[in-house]
């Protein structure tokens, strides 16, 4: 099954809240016949958006080839969260990388949240950031190792924007008894995630880079000069940039191998009549939940709840339904309240959740597999593979050692044996352990 068109229809933009409450820019027209580029990105989310934009600012020419629209998969439909540092705790970090290395990805991480405001300063990009990111722990015996990884972060990093909560701490900034206590990182934050795609969008195009959408690419001829083929038209290029994170349709064996898609669902409910009953800050929470919930409250009011779980290509037939179930176990408050959107999308993840930077082919790059945490990582990631293509390696090549396995059985098998794991992780989130 083709993910690009299982769940969505051929250019449009599901009918999220994001997208009712963005302008798009374009449309730009699909790739027909041959052009030449020096450097061919396929995938208009943050990762080839990124890209494509600091390459055309150091005078590369750029063709952009996206399968439906700009912003159209996980980068304009996920929660939001700008986090710190890497999906992995920098405890594991340690022990998995040593200290040097650990400590330059905390860095790079830190780039990833500094180049997301950099950004939409250079360009005017109101994607409506906030900050403040809580950890919501739903046990107790958790939030002591919260507290202590905060502290070491201040100790060992340098890092003393983490506040740690209490158990009354937290419920007074969260409406919900779900909670025990956790922490809150002032100097990670959130935003409107489409709002911020579209807005790489029009910065890229206006520095020069050739966007091409409803245009997928079917095959990759590699060789000096790689030939990207879309249905329509290909793309001679000196260097490709492979940014398609949970849509990559098998297009290179080796990022399918550890790239592994899966879908999330988020629902906005209308209007709450007292928003701050739920929380009392306007702060996004992600909680200790293995099937993680998440959560924020939107410009208008409205409760932007992300959580549930389906395994397999196709979504849920009632999203909504879906994400009721847990939104009202944490706040049963809103069991009833009217869901005005309800949407799913695909992002990618990997074994060990730390993300997939590769170098395929001698002049073929990828990215992907951010496992939840991309909004900056995937925008850095971007930055890192347009520098490794103009022989800048350093932050690329670091992200390329991270250790990637592949998923048991290969592709064939991945599927069936995440369904187990992840049967398995939330049976145990039900279950309390």
């Amino acid at each position: 099954m083709n993910l690009l068109y299982a769940n969505d229809r051929p250019g449009e933009y599901p009918a999220s809240w994001y997208a009712a409450t963005a302008t798009p820019p374009g449309p730009y027209a699909p790739l027909r016949g041959e052009t030449r580029a020096d450097v061919c990105v396929v995938g208009g989310g943050y990762t080839g958006l990124s890209a494509a934009l600091h390459l055309a600012q150091a005078g590369v020419r750029v063709v952009l080839v996206e399968a439906q629209r700009v912003g159209f998969g996980a980068s304009g439909r996920n929660g939001g969260q700008i986090g710190s540092g890497q999906r992995l705790e920098q405890d594991a970090l340690e022990r998995m990388l040593g200290r040097s290395d650990a400590r330059a990805l905390w860095d790079l991480a830190e780039d990833g949240k500094a180049l997301i405001h950099a950004l939409c300063d250079a360009h005017g990009i109101d994607a409506g950031y906030r900050p403040g990111v809580v950890h919501a722990d739903w046990h107790a015996r958790d939030v002591p190792h919260a507290h202590a990884y905060a502290d070491k972060l201040r100790r060992d990093y340098g890092y003393d924007q983490i506040e740690p909560l209490n158990r009354d701490q937290i419920r007074a900034l969260v409406g919900s008894a779900a909670y025990q206590g956790g922490t809150v990182d002032w100097g990670a934050g959130h935003l409107h995630p489409l709002r911020l795609a579209f807005g790489l969008a029009r910065a890229a195009a206006d520095a020069g880079v050739v966007i091409h959408e409803q245009s997928p690419v079917h095959h990759i001829q590699h060789g000096q000069t790689a030939v990207v083929q879309t249905d329509k038209g290909r793309v001679l290029a000196d260097h490709v940039i492979l940014a398609t994170n949970g849509y990559g349709t098998g297009l290179d064996r080796k990022v399918a191998a550890r790239v592994m898609p899966i879908n999330n669902f988020i629902a906005a409910t209308a209007p709450l009549p007292d928003p701050s009953a739920i929380l009392a800050r306007d702060v996004a929470v992600a909680d200790s939940k293995f099937v993680i919930n998440y959560f924020r409250l939107s410009e208008d009011g409205r409760l932007l709840f992300g959580g549930g779980e389906s395994y397999g290509y196709r979504f849920p037939v009632d999203i909504a339904a879906t994400v009721r179930k847990p939104m009202a176990e944490v706040f049963p408050q809103l069991a009833d309240v009217v869901i005005d959107h309800a949407w799913g999308g695909t992002l990618a993840i990997t074994m060990n959740r730390l993300p997939h930077v590769a170098r395929v082919a001698p002049n073929v790059l990828s990215a992907g597999g951010y496992s939840g945490h991309g909004v900056a990582l995937a925008v850095l990631a971007g930055k890192l593979m347009a520098g490794a293509t103009q022989g800048q390696n350093d932050g690329f090549d670091l992200m390329a050692r991270l250790p990637i396995q592949r998923f048991p059985g290969g592709t064939a098998l991945r599927s069936p044996l995440l369904v187990l794991a992840m049967s398995w992780f939330a049976m145990r989130d039900r279950l309390g352990l």
